[in-house]
């Protein structure tokens, strides 16, 4: 439990808005198109698909609408079982949960905290579907295991790359690996439109599927007459604007990003505390920064020194099969548990200064040192 502490001074993350998002935004509001319908939104995604180098892209609401959207174009529902990491953002789970089909949780890597693709091997059975891939925290998963894995066994992928925008494997841009692909833009994503998100793929027919589902299922043809239970997922031209303005921009986001991962590498050498590198023949956004703390009980007392000087830290997301709705039968995933009980996300945002990052690695060199020698005293 972290307890009193100062003001945030240096949150986790915050967006950075210096580009063309307000003039964006005020053209949204003159022009009187700040729903669903207005130009932003076309243009978005159009800009969007083409930096991915993808043929379709469908702005929706936001990365968990986009998640669920995935699902319903591939027709996955009750009795199928999908192949999803534990150590996850529990939106990867519940997507699945909503459509009625089971997750099947797996453990992680130890290396690169991924999903560990011979675990995958050993949960696939007669009713798995799909493999849902998560990119954790912007590192890729070893894509060609998880394909040659899914080729095998005839399995739909599903790319998590709400992190992961920028992310890199084998040259490659996350979101162009599997059938379809989801993106989300809340606040403190790589690039944001405040809420929203994005459903990406190759496929005519998906892409056709999905945008059907996302406007309340309404025929193409006939104004009103809807001919599927559909959704309400669609994008604000107004979120379409903001991100619009945030792609603009995103090249120099990521160059920051990576440029603050190595700045903390640096100032962390010596530490005792594991930083969530980069594998061989991956580029990592490094959306969260993120180390491990030498055992759990280490992890909330750091977390509370950092809070103290008016540092925000989080921990690293808890194993989706710990929760209380998903843990009705035992498992147990022993690397994904400890990564789970150790890691914490520090301040990741792009406009985060050197000094700043002086500071908080003193904090935790500090924590340390003054854990040592106590531990000498006594």
């Amino acid at each position: 439990m972290i307890g009193e502490r100062m003001p945030i001074r240096i949150p986790v993350y915050k967006p950075d808005l210096s580009g063309n998002e307000r003039a964006y935004v005020n053209e949204c509001l003159e022009s009187g198109w700040i729903s669903s319908k207005g130009k932003f939104v076309s243009v978005f995604e159009q800009a969007f698909a083409g930096y991915l180098g993808v043929d379709f892209a469908i702005g929706v609401c936001n990365g968990t609408t986009a998640l669920h959207l995935a699902l319903l174009a591939l027709g996955l529902g009750p009795g199928d079982e999908v192949i999803v990491p534990t150590l996850t953002y529990i939106a990867a789970a519940n997507a699945v949960t909503y459509t009625g089909a089971l997750p099947v949780f797996v453990d992680s890597l130890r290396d690169d905290w991924q999903m560990d693709p011979a675990d995958v091997i050993k949960k696939v059975t007669s009713r798995t579907r799909a493999i849902m891939v998560v990119h954790l925290y912007g590192h890729p998963c070893n894509m060609d295991e998880i394909l040659g894995i899914a080729k095998k066994h005839g399995l739909f992928v599903i790319e998590d790359a709400a992190e992961a925008f920028g992310s890199r494997f084998n040259g490659q841009l996350t979101g162009g690996f599997g059938d379809i692909a989801v993106f989300s833009f809340y606040g403190n994503k790589t690039i944001t439109t405040g809420e929203g998100g994005m459903v990406v793929t190759r496929d005519p027919t998906l892409f056709d599927r999905a945008k059907h589902l996302k406007g309340q299922g309404l025929a193409e043809h006939r104004q009103y007459w809807h001919d599927v239970v559909g959704y309400n997922y669609r994008m604000t031209n107004i979120c379409a604007a903001i991100g619009l303005a945030q792609l603009e921009r995103c090249d120099e986001t990521l160059r920051r990003k990576r440029r603050l991962a190595h700045l903390y590498e640096k100032k962390l050498a010596g530490v005792p505390v594991e930083i969530h590198g980069e594998s061989p023949r991956v580029v990592h956004n490094y959306w969260m920064i993120s180390i491990l703390v030498p055992s759990l009980q280490d992890r909330d007392p750091l977390r509370e020194a950092l809070a103290k000087a008016g540092i925000e830290t989080r921990p690293v997301f808890f194993p989706v099969h710990t929760m209380p709705m998903y843990s009705n039968r035992f498992q147990r995933h022993p690397v994904a548990e400890d990564i789970g009980w150790r890691g914490i996300n520090l301040p990741s945002w792009p406009g985060l200064s050197e000094q700043d990052v002086d500071e908080i690695c003193a904090i935790i060199a500090r924590y340390f040192e003054e854990k040592r020698v106590n531990k000498l005293i006594t």
